[in-house]
């Protein structure tokens, strides 16, 4: 039989490496015909396409020109094959056979490898290959995120959103952390925020649009002390989240920040950007203002380029399905839901500092919470230990609910190192600008006057004292410090950083 090519093309090496090309070219027009036809945006389609198959095409024709070359030296040496194809005798019956028998199989093979490669493909998208291939890396991520408002939104759909461009990004900034995963060389907890995530106009406000939030929204606290008869109170007040659309909020509100009408440009000075020296305004008709920290030493500093950002969505908004709870938060929601019951005294002040002592894993803290909330009420309150079994049975079995849910010893994850900016009592959040000290060189500040963002319409005391006013309230603190805090922060007592 004539042969197209020269016989050095016809070697062991440059047929496997002509397969592997063969094969993926093969998956490649396959999936490509999946993904033209699929009426979803589909991530993970494009990086497969036109990076990782690829990839295989070209290393199948670098090993076919590899064996073209390696038998023409051979040959120039003498050394020469004996190239003999096998000779498939139809008319024989045992090889007719044997020839079906591989056909149908190599068939099947095709068909169950174009198969294999689209259901892989399809798992590498769900939640589930995000959070529990690599388990105790993203364990606390993924069990935050199931238990997160986004529980029903993708993975992928935050972190990459549609498009090619951003997938192939992504995925080349997560490669050194497959090679951590694989090494042991991850950090613990996972560094965030999240440098390569793509701004908020392709993932979040594929959802949300800033321009249509205006008005207020109602929101109630209760509160308990830390005191023998867990000392209660509540606060209602009206959150002004408008502000991205003039005509429904007057242009104020908590979403004013967003890029719709006007542009809030920052530097921060940690990694954590918890620290904004720098922040500069550009309206809606161009004008810039630039309000620096007072006392921050800009020289010193030396900012990175890379520290500078427009600000949108995350920079608030920043665990939107990663929410790590803090304890006194957590402890007082459960209080009020009757799910630790507010007649057992202490609880309140016992269930925190169960809560966050320090536990070399989870089963010592489970143990050690059940164990000191018990010890506490046998040898203080021997009598409420007897009668009241069963609530101090709940109080334990919810404290390690909190403890299960935003603590993870091996990762040394907990809400210290996820700072949440949404607010500002347990974080910096809002104060990381809002706190009175950034001025402008014409005498402007950044203001951080309460009612700028919420308005308390009501306030209720452990005496059975209300307080109620749609116009505002002044915020009374249940404890009396015996001087005005209104020159301090929340986080002044409440934060603890890690």
């Amino acid at each position: 039989m004539k042969k197209i090519f020269p016989p050095y093309f016809y070697n062991p090496i440059s047929l496997i490496g002509l397969a592997v090309s063969t094969i993926s070219l093969g998956l490649i027009i396959f999936l490509f015909i999946i993904d033209i036809f699929s009426s979803d945006d589909k991530p993970y389609m494009g990086i497969i396409i036109f990076i990782i198959l690829p990839s295989f095409l070209v290393s199948g024709m670098i090993i076919f020109f590899y064996g073209v070359i390696s038998e023409r030296k051979r040959e120039k040496k003498g050394l020469f094959r004996e190239k003999k194809f096998p000779v498939i005798d139809l008319n024989d019956n045992q090889k007719r056979i044997s020839f079906i028998y591989l056909s149908i199989g190599s068939i099947i093979f095709l068909f169950l490898s174009a198969f294999g490669s689209y259901k892989a493909y399809e798992y590498t998208e769900t939640d589930s290959f995000c959070g529990l291939i690599c388990h105790q890396v993203m364990e606390p991520e993924y069990t935050a995120y199931l238990d997160s408002p986004h529980s029903r939104v993708g993975c992928v759909q935050c972190h990459i959103g549609s498009g090619t461009s951003w997938y192939v990004k992504s995925k080349l900034s997560g490669a050194y952390q497959v090679y951590s995963v694989l090494f042991n060389k991850y950090s613990r907890p996972i560094i965030t925020p999240v440098k390569e995530l793509r701004p908020a106009e392709g993932t979040c406000e594929q959802c949300h649009s800033p321009s249509h939030f205006f008005r207020e929204k109602k929101v109630d606290y209760t509160y308990y002390l830390s005191d023998e008869n867990n000392t209660k109170s509540k606060l209602t007040m009206l959150v002004k989240i408008g502000g991205g659309n003039n005509i429904h909020s007057q242009g104020n509100g908590i979403h004013w920040h967003m890029n719709v009408n006007n542009k809030v440009y920052y530097a921060h000075s940690d990694e954590r950007r918890l620290e904004i020296p720098w922040v500069k305004l550009v309206d809606n008709e161009g004008k810039e203002t630039i309000y620096k920290l007072k006392d921050f030493d800009f020289g010193k500093s030396n900012i990175p380029k890379d520290n500078y950002r427009l600000m949108d969505c995350i920079d608030c908004h920043n665990r939107p399905s990663h929410i790590f709870h803090q304890p006194d938060k957590m402890t007082n929601l459960y209080m009020s839901n009757n799910r630790i019951s507010e007649t057992l005294p202490f609880v309140k002040s016992l269930t925190v500092q169960a809560i966050e002592r320090n536990y070399s894993n989870e089963t010592i803290g489970n143990d050690s919470i059940k164990y000191f909330i018990e010890d506490f009420y046998q040898i203080n309150y021997p009598e409420i230990y007897s009668t009241k079994k069963t609530l101090i049975e709940q109080a334990i079995k919810s404290a390690q609910q909190i403890y299960n849910r935003n603590y993870f010893t091996y990762m040394q994850a907990n809400w210290k190192k996820f700072p949440d900016n949404i607010a500002h009592t347990y974080t910096p959040g809002c104060f990381r600008c809002h706190d009175g000290k950034h001025f402008s060189e014409d005498g402007k500040v950044i203001p951080n006057e309460c009612n700028n963002c919420h308005i308390i319409i009501s306030q209720e005391f452990s005496d059975g004292k209300k307080m109620s006013s749609l116009e505002g309230l002044d915020f009374i603190h249940p404890v009396d410090f015996g001087y005005s805090f209104n020159d301090h922060l929340c986080t002044d007592c409440h934060y603890k950083q890690e």
